[in-house]
């Protein structure tokens, strides 16, 4: 047998076919035990799972921002522009925000309301009752947009490269698993495989990677990063793709990464997905349930901090690999054939890196880790739309269902979501790079939701229509600038017509500095509006007032070792950004 082969042997196979059924009943296991203890249904355990230890927390969000996207779109961003992309990956400080500053107001939050919070219920809390029901279709459109098409489209690129699968079967038979995962398994179920793919993913990856690297420098990984290194840093023209900031107009890279601006559009989106996206804060809101708040809040932190640390991982697992792609497909004999003008090829980077570098036997190990992945990413996707749904909108009417119908209702709405997703797919395959494609989304969606929840909790004198003026009004401008990006082919298209001529600053401003823009207007608009509406009520006040008892029990949650572990995440951080500046 032939140990390097870059195809699937019967070993990879077999080793695949045990993994998956193992997992199976070890996912099985993890529920039926859970269900034993909870000694009945229970829709709140259902959408929000229960108290989990703070590894499980770190590993639950590391996984639930781990997607298809990342083994497709972050390899081929990597492979087409290096490290230009990697502001949005190096974000383990902005994890730390949520543990330290939201942790303590959504606990806060949960004390006053006497309930689990869900990011809308905040805001129908300390806005309007309209604002909460907004955010609620604004993340359901969101996950159309961003979640389950780029999910399904990406996974359909990763099995086709890697299994040899027809495109829409990776696709469909992706979202077919995961819905029958979901649907069984819940929150615990999706805790559960979150835990067991994640080391096999970060070893799975780094194998990738450092055996590329071998393989690039003729045995020395030492010598396959300089390789790496040289050869990226001649690509786009002599630009080059090893550094973070582009700032000579002359780059290929400036008219998309303009200067340092990147980092504050990254940031701005860092900052809703991190700290305001149900995805995301709902790995922590689970865990409030019946503790005292130090305990919760110390579990929960501590399971931040721990994802603050995974999340310096991506970069080195997906984006660096992506380039050593490119560097091999520079060299003779690697088997890696790629154009990088090709989106397709691009995207295709990583699946060809375990195809044609991971030994037979180590392909099919690496492959069950990455299918986890996969599908606890989408569950995670799934079990938040039926939470927002359930939550937010059917339970408000239907206050007297059981429990069981209540479950089935999140059901339901989850698969109106997919299949949504499933027919937005041909707009976005038209739209161009998968990753820049996502943060472009994402960067019409978040000003809105950065400038309402900061401004929310930090300002007593925002009034509650002005979070509904800021929000909705932030929204529909983000969704008409969308619009034009599909008629316009995102500003490159010249458009002829007395509006397009007229509204160029519009369509044609770089997306980043869009965004920031945006921003500014939002926060602009709230404080005017704030000066003509009605103040908040004392009760909306008090919310998000700490009390002295409530600041003792923050300062008991933490200690001189959460500060040190910080830290240590900034620091790293930091590492990178002077190593690749």
């Amino acid at each position: 047998m032939n140990w390097h082969s870059n195809e699937f042997l019967w070993l990879d196979w077999a080793v695949l076919a045990l993994g998956v059924m193992a997992i199976v009943w070890a996912v099985y296991r993890a529920i039926k035990k859970d269900k034993e203890k909870m000694k009945g249904a229970d829709s709140q355990d259902y959408l929000f799972g229960k108290g989990e230890p703070w590894y499980i927390i770190g590993a639950a969000i590391f996984a639930a921002n781990i997607g298809s996207e990342h083994l497709v779109g972050l390899a081929g961003t990597g492979a087409k522009d290096g490290v230009g992309m990697a502001h949005w990956e190096m974000q383990g400080w902005m994890i730390l925000i949520l543990g330290w500053l939201f942790v303590p107001f959504y606990q806060l939050l949960n004390n006053k309301m006497g309930k689990i919070i869900t990011m809308p219920d905040f805001l129908k809390f300390r806005y309007t009752q309209r604002t909460g029901s907004w955010l609620s279709i604004i993340t359901l459109i969101a996950y159309v947009l961003t979640k389950v098409s780029v999910t399904a489209f990406t996974g359909g690129i990763f099995f086709e490269y890697l299994l040899g699968l027809p495109f829409w079967y990776g696709a469909i038979g992706l979202i077919a698993i995961t819905a029958v995962f979901t649907v069984f398994g819940g929150m615990k179920g999706v805790m559960t495989l979150s835990a067991i793919q994640t080391p096999i993913l970060i070893i799975g990856s780094f194998l990738v990677l450092f055996l590329g690297l071998s393989m690039l420098g003729d045995g020395s990984i030492s010598a396959g990063w300089s390789q790496m290194m040289e050869v990226c840093r001649s690509a786009h023209d002599g630009f080059g793709t090893t550094h973070m900031f582009h700032t000579d107009p002359a780059d290929p890279m400036y008219p998309q990464f303009p200067g340092y601006v990147v980092f504050l559009g990254a940031s701005i989106i860092g900052f809703w997905y991190w700290c305001t996206d149900q995805h995301i804060v709902q790995r922590v809101l689970g865990q409030t349930k019946g503790e005292d708040n130090s305990v919760v809040m110390k579990r929960a932190r501590r399971g931040t901090i721990a994802a603050g640390y995974f999340k310096l991982l991506p970069v080195f697992m997906f984006l660096i690999p992506g380039m050593v792609a490119y560097a091999l497909s520079q060299k003779a004999g690697s088997g890696i054939l790629m154009d990088i003008t090709n989106t397709h090829d691009t995207d295709g980077a990583f699946a060809m890196m375990v195809k044609n570098i991971l030994p037979a036997g180590i392909k099919g190990i690496v492959t069950i880790g990455f299918i986890c992945a996969l599908v606890a990413s989408l569950a995670a996707f799934f079990n938040s739309c039926a939470t927002l749904f359930t939550e937010d909108f059917y339970k408000p009417m239907k206050k007297d269902k059981s429990e069981a119908h209540y479950v089935l209702v999140g059901r339901i709405a989850t698969v109106v979501v997919v299949i949504l997703g499933l027919l937005w797919m041909p707009v976005m395959m038209s739209m161009g790079n998968l990753y820049s494609y996502l943060q472009d989304i994402q960067s019409l969606i978040a000003p809105a939701m950065v400038a309402v929840f900061t401004l929310g909790i930090f300002s007593k004198k925002i009034t509650p229509k002005a979070g509904e003026w800021g929000l909705i009004g932030g929204f529909l401008i983000g969704m008409i600038r969308l619009v034009t990006n599909v008629l316009t082919s995102s500003g490159k298209d010249p458009m002829s017509g007395w509006l397009w001529e007229h509204t160029t600053w519009f369509w044609q401003t770089n997306w980043l500095i869009f965004e920031c823009w945006l921003l500014v207007f939002i926060v602009v608009l709230m404080i005017v509006v704030s000066f003509i509406t009605p103040a908040p009520s004392q009760a909306q006040v008090e919310a998000i007032t700490f009390t002295p008892e409530y600041r003792k029990q923050i300062r008991e949650s933490w200690g001189i070792w959460d500060i040190v572990a910080t830290l240590g995440v900034v620091v790293l951080c930091a590492c990178f950004y002077y190593y690749f500046w």
